[in-house]
């Protein structure tokens, strides 16, 4: 995910929810278990689908 990211040009935050309990707590909040999750305005994406980022992302 990182590496599809930096590619595209796109700046993001990181949350490691296996070392930071408050962002787990907010990942739970959304009703979500799985890793990795991509938030784009406010539309969340689990998994890599790129075809889905890639839309969301406008690239």
């Amino acid at each position: 995910m990182k590496e599809f990211l930096h590619q595209k040009g796109v700046s993001f935050v990181e949350k490691d929810v296996s070392r930071d309990d408050a962002a787990l707590d907010e990942l739970l909040q959304k009703g979500l278990a799985a890793t990795p999750v991509t938030v784009i305005d406010g539309e969340a994406v689990v998994g890599f689908n790129r075809q889905r980022l890639e839309q969301l992302l406008g690239v």
